[in-house]
């Protein structure tokens, strides 16, 4: 797939637009995690931003290093066998976006790269930002 737009991925396409965002009321978050051996958890794989009326996004990387943002509700967990097991459910206080719930998302800056894309999304709430990027195709999220 060319992509049509400059700042597309040219795997995965231009995605939700992160700026639906601005105004959300953050209700939840959900986060897979690869768990493999003893239980450590790893940071996230993927992230879904639930609004106070249900509707998701999801944030997660490409395998082009692209940043992924589609509206789409949280997967099930799967086994992999040898290889571990994927593990969705509510995050907790386990990610900066902890801090948030229930604040609104004041504003959302995105970052784009020629060749892959969106590559980070910065998002602004009442008493801080988070910074989602794909860093040598893992998921990062920063607080600010």
């Amino acid at each position: 797939m060319e992509s049509e737009k400059p700042n597309e991925c040219p795997l995965h396409g231009g995605g939700a637009d992160a700026q639906s965002l601005v105004g959300r009321l953050l209700g939840e978050v959900v986060a897979s995690r690869h768990i493999y051996g003893g239980g450590d958890l790893a940071a996230p794989l993927d992230v879904w931003l639930i609004d106070d009326l249900g509707a998701a996004v999801h944030v997660t990387t490409g395998s082009d290093g692209c940043l992924i943002v589609e509206e789409s509700g949280p997967h099930t967990g799967y086994d992999m066998g040898d290889s571990g097991r994927v593990t969705v459910g509510a995050i907790g206080n386990e990610t900066p976006f902890a801090d948030h719930i229930g604040e609104s998302i004041l504003a959302v800056r995105e970052e784009h790269e020629p060749n892959t894309g969106r590559v980070a999304l910065e998002f602004s709430f009442p008493r801080g930002r988070i910074r989602c990027e794909s860093w040598a195709g893992d998921l990062r999220l920063t607080l600010m």
